[in-house]
């Protein structure tokens, strides 16, 4: 019996997605991966298994892949990603102090989601807008020329 089979309501999104890319061949286990997380969030382990039975590789490989890179997540992440930049011109403007405030305010450390699930908090190496910086991002809004100060009043914006 395939872990599909143990789980079937929550494997919906996921047996879609694999029918859709079948065979599941270890070259395509990236996209794969991409698309399934788009459909749940997250990268659920019942999901992770069903990939690697249908590739036919240990589920090892399947969790190498999904933790070497940093766009795939294993947990559910919050409603609203906060970034906030760590690169050069952000980093010489006060972006240190932008981020210091976020993880204050929203009481997490880096790559963790508040305990309510609204918010996941990251540092990303450029956002790539450096005429703005330093800058914090709110899910797909950017805020540039950030302050500490003004980091409470616009996380507060978002539900």
């Amino acid at each position: 019996m395939s872990v599909a089979e143990t789980s079937a309501a929550p494997m919906a999104p996921a047996l879609k997605v694999l029918a859709e890319m079948s065979p599941v061949r270890e070259k395509d286990i990236i996209p794969l991966l991409q698309r399934l997380q788009d459909q749940y969030g997250y990268l659920p382990r019942e999901v992770i298994l069903e990939v690697a039975a249908r590739a036919g590789l240990p589920a090892s490989r399947i969790y190498g892949v999904a933790t070497f890179y940093a766009q795939f997540r294993l947990k559910p992440g919050g409603r609203h990603t906060v970034r906030c930049c760590r690169g050069t011109a952000c980093h010489v403007r006060g972006g240190k102090k932008v981020a210091e405030a976020a993880r204050s305010f929203l009481g997490v450390e880096e790559g963790e989601t508040t305990p309510d699930m609204r918010f996941t908090f990251e540092t990303v190496a450029c956002l790539g807008t450096c005429f703005l910086s330093p800058v914090m991002m709110v899910g797909n809004d950017y805020y540039g020329r950030m302050t500490g100060s003004r980091v409470k009043s616009i996380l507060q914006q978002y539900p």
